[in-house]
């Protein structure tokens, strides 16, 4: 079950329209009001929750969730603004597993469920990360491909973890500047590119492994 919390019922209709024709349950609220209750009912999968809300705004309702023990591990995706870059910022730190800004791809957006999802609901493994040839060991920080040993710098290893974390979802390059090289991070684009090029030549995979997309950015797998 996946709990949607938008008060556009324009929006909020689209996204339960879309989640219930990929196989997901949804549920929908306006508001924190409607919201607090069926929480309290029962406990979803994973919570869509939209920041500009009446009453409690969904910076509110995430430090609720995020405070209450029994709703702490629930992953929680934020919808935000365009303009509104602290809203995200508060967000993660507050413990957000993800935002997406508005206006935003219905496609784009069930790829980042799923990729949530796989991540909350494999905690056995959580130390370890794998794409094909390619296993990451959080807890040791260290990576292999095909069972050998691969030496990477920090941003490298950050930058390979992001993208197995997205397995099929394109990131932009600002977004991996804003999550890897940090928000206070001036410098330009061009930065990720390097360090793409790098990262292939020591993976030492066919060129398309990590695929480009033109004057978007990058993606790991289809």
């Amino acid at each position: 079950m996946i709990y949607c919390v938008e008060d556009d019922l324009n929006i909020l209709e689209l996204l339960t329209y879309t989640l219930k024709q990929t196989g997901f349950e949804v549920k929908g609220f306006t508001s924190a009001k409607d919201f607090y209750p069926a929480l309290a009912n029962s406990k979803p999968k994973l919570i869509l929750l939209d920041i500009m809300l009446p009453g409690d705004d969904g910076i509110e309702i995430l430090k609720q969730l995020k405070s209450n023990i029994s709703t702490s591990n629930i992953p929680v995706i934020m919808l935000t603004a365009k303009s509104s870059e602290y809203d995200k910022v508060i967000g993660l730190d507050l413990g957000a597993d993800d935002y997406i800004t508005k206006p935003f791809s219905m496609m784009e957006l069930i790829a980042r469920i799923k990729a949530v999802l796989r991540r909350s609901e494999d905690p056995i493994d959580a130390d370890i990360l794998k794409y094909n040839e390619i296993t990451i060991n959080t807890k040791k920080h260290s990576v292999t491909v095909d069972d050998k040993k691969v030496s990477l710098t920090l941003k490298e290893y950050e930058l390979l973890k992001k993208l197995i974390e997205n397995v099929g979802i394109v990131l932009t390059r600002e977004k991996l500047l804003e999550e890897i090289w940090g928000y206070d991070y001036y410098g330009e684009t061009r930065t990720v590119d390097v360090h793409i090029r790098t990262l292939r030549a020591k993976l030492d995979l066919k060129e398309d492994y990590i695929k480009t997309i033109r004057g978007v950015g990058y993606r790991l797998g289809e």
